[in-house]
């Protein structure tokens, strides 16, 4: 027999799909899987294998580096956050003024062209056999990428580290003998802004498949012989600029002037359409999933 504790508890419990409704992030998230299930069903019928193995490496190889990023961001800026705070406090202001002064000239490098460079750099340990696998060659690009990023979740450490100095719970935690790195890294940082962390990691996600595929992009269409399509990895970049995709992106434009192309263009143009789709889609999904954490954590 339930107590009425347990019975009131039953009875307020909430569904699964109403929680997901309730919760935009959520929401997108699935949306987000649902549209690219959708989206390969209809690919397993109407496109060709060759092109669709071709599709799917790319969308593999274009997550996995951006997941990579994520990651690489994420460490870099919390550990440089830190050290950077630390410097600010206890260190001397011979370290501390250059360090702060080379972040923020680093940070006015453009991205673009910061990962061009880097690219170029890529290309030569590439052609050297240094990078000799598509996975080194991924992680070395994903590495070039969060280099131009990590400042971003630097700069949000620092803030929360700020923010919690402010308030008697620092130093309620060092009068218990808690040490100074135990509360910034434990109870600042891991306990207290964890969500904030998260929702810069799904903000940064959708900046690393932006900045992936745009440099793809150029790199393909470009920068000559040199830096080509076939020094790297296969992403939905160099993909959107592969001559098929790009015929099939121009044919787009025929809707316009002749309606009764619509129903050919998912089918005799699946491959550009797909990848643009692919592209934009995960951008917007991204997009809401990252504002959805905000608005449901008030951040």
């Amino acid at each position: 027999m339930k107590t009425p504790i347990e019975d009131r508890v039953r009875r307020v419990r909430i569904p699964l799909w109403r929680l997901v409704v309730r919760r935009p992030d959520l929401l997108w998230t699935f949306i987000w899987a649902g549209g690219l299930l959708l989206l390969w069903s209809w690919l397993a019928v109407y496109l060709n294998t060759p092109a669709r193995s071709l599709l799917t490496s790319a969308l593999f190889n274009t997550l996995l580096g951006a997941s990579l990023v994520v990651c690489t961001a994420l460490l870099l800026g919390w550990q440089t956050g830190v050290m950077l705070h630390a410097l600010e406090k206890h260190g001397p202001r011979i370290v501390y003024l250059p360090l702060s002064f080379g972040s923020d000239l680093f940070r006015s490098i453009p991205q673009i062209l910061g990962m061009l460079a880097g690219y170029v750099v890529l290309t030569a340990l590439i052609r050297d056999e240094t990078l000799r696998t598509p996975l080194l060659q991924l992680v070395a690009m994903s590495i070039v990428t969060a280099l131009f990023l990590f400042l971003e979740v630097s700069d949000l450490v620092r803030s929360r580290i700020a923010h919690f100095e402010n308030l008697e719970f620092v130093n309620a935690l060092l009068v218990c003998g808690v040490s100074e790195r135990v509360i910034v890294n434990r109870e600042i940082l891991l306990k207290n802004s964890l969500v904030h962390i998260i929702q810069k990691g799904v903000a940064l996600f959708g900046r690393a498949i932006f900045l992936l595929c745009s440099i793809d992009f150029i790199i393909s269409v470009g920068l000559g012989s040199d830096v080509s399509l076939s020094n790297f990895p296969v992403t939905l970049g160099n993909m959107l600029a592969n001559l098929d995709s790009k015929q099939d992106i121009l044919a787009v434009g025929t809707v316009f002037f002749d309606s009764s192309a619509l129903g050919g263009l998912f089918v005799e143009h699946l491959q550009g359409v797909s990848v643009a789709f692919v592209i934009v889609f995960t951008l917007l999904c991204m997009y809401k999933i990252s504002n959805g954490i905000l608005e449901k954590f008030k951040l």
